[in-house]
């Protein structure tokens, strides 16, 4: 019970890694409540687990962030672990050039897109959390990156841009909220066996599988594990760090 009675925020909980980190924090006692825009699918999450709460948060969405955060303080009084783990992708080249012409680029939306959930939705989180942490003395906010953010991948701009920038913003808010007895850091999980993974063709998976050291891909709840012990007392004295749960690879080796 690591965890016990501990008020725990979990953005996109309702599959893959959230909601193996919903189910891994609750069997160490939290408190655990998750947002996601995907409503049917939270609440579904939420009774199957018994989760304390589901509430549908658009992360881009300033207001709605706070919405939520507001509503939580308002029932339990405090915020104690923040798992910003909200993510899209929309994979594409910067350009394609066929003969010497431009035939394709990523389109805007798509950059606008994953910037805005991927990066500015942990920024509004960890925003409108943090004075709640300042107030009570202390907390952890755990944020999502990427072996990517740290390799680079061919064919995702914009989403390592915002996997190196979550990494970035963790160690600048390790540095400025750390006075208030507030831990932040991050997660960069390799290849995992995801819903959304498990539905790509068995060809692509082992040549995924292929790549890693260890001869797997990881599984949500490797990374959910990695996540319990950063937001338990076990890792008290770890703050600003990135933690890699990828079975060794390297990205583009």
């Amino acid at each position: 019970m690591r965890l016990k009675d501990k008020v725990t925020l979990i953005t996109g909980g309702a599959a893959g890694i959230g909601k193996a980190t919903a189910q891994r924090f609750q069997e160490e006692g939290a408190i655990v409540v998750i947002g996601d825009v995907k409503e049917d699918a939270g609440a579904a999450v939420a009774a199957e687990l018994g989760l304390a709460a589901f509430a549908r948060v658009n992360v881009v969405d300033r207001a709605d962030v706070q919405r939520w955060i507001d509503g939580v303080v308002a029932t339990y009084g405090h915020v104690d672990v923040l798992v910003n783990n909200a993510g899209v992708l929309r994979d594409g080249r910067l350009v394609v050039v066929k003969d010497g012409e431009l035939v394709k680029q990523m389109p805007e939306a798509d950059w606008d897109l994953v910037l805005g959930v991927n990066l500015k939705g942990v920024f509004n989180c960890t925003q409108a959390v943090a004075p709640v942490m300042i107030r009570q003395g202390g907390g952890v906010i755990l944020n999502a990156s990427s072996v990517v953010g740290l390799d680079g991948n061919f064919g995702q701009s914009n989403y390592v841009a915002t996997k190196a920038g979550v990494i970035g913003l963790t160690k600048v808010w390790a540095r400025e909220l750390g006075r208030h007895g507030i831990r932040v850091n991050a997660v960069a999980p390799g290849f995992t066996a995801t819903e959304m993974v498990m539905q790509m063709p068995d060809r692509i998976r082992q040549e995924m599988a292929s790549h890693v050291p260890l001869g797997r891909m990881g599984q949500p709840r490797d990374i959910a594990n990695a996540y319990l012990f950063l937001a338990s007392d076990e890792a008290s004295y770890v703050s600003g760090a990135v933690l890699r749960v990828d079975g060794g690879i390297v990205v583009g080796t």
